[in-house]
């Protein structure tokens, strides 16, 4: 059985019982690869201060199950699990965390990394900065781009 969940969420997590859990869920778990990611007190040169992430309820989770979805039929893992914070958030607080299960690490690093280079790009986030120049919305970087496209078929 394949299992799999999308959290969007104000509060934090907590990366050991995040991982207990999905360890518990499946005896032949084999690998567990996880990301975390955190906002960064310097962004393109310029100091920040606070990160704000809005999404579209609904639209978002859907989309990033379609992500997922996609993980499993390319690799076989146990389990997937994307949270991904929202709302204002300071330098070093966690942001988004991808866990993938599988049997093998390498299925499992595959995976993780196909979910979060997905994330980044097609995900609907919206991330806002404050810095001393004033507020400023993020745009998707050319290096997240450019990481998406090793995943297209040829």
């Amino acid at each position: 059985m394949s299992l799999s969940e999308v959290r969007i969420q104000t509060e934090d997590f907590d990366l050991s019982a995040e991982v207990a859990q999905l360890r518990a869920d499946h005896p032949k778990v084999g690998g567990i690869v996880t990301f975390v990611g955190t906002v960064r007190d310097l962004n393109e040169g310029a100091s920040v201060s606070e990160m704000e992430l809005e999404h579209y309820p609904g639209m978002t989770e859907q989309s990033i199950s379609a992500i997922i979805d996609q993980a499993k039929q390319r690799w076989p893992v146990f389990s997937a699990l994307v949270i991904h914070r929202v709302g204002p958030l300071k330098p070093k607080d966690q942001i988004v965390l991808v866990a993938v299960t599988s049997a093998h690490r390498g299925e499992a690093f595959a995976a993780c990394e196909f979910i979060i280079d997905y994330l980044k790009t097609e995900a609907p986030f919206w991330k806002k900065e404050q810095t001393p120049g004033g507020a400023r919305w993020v745009d998707a970087r050319v290096s997240d781009d450019d990481a998406l496209k090793k995943w297209q078929v040829r």
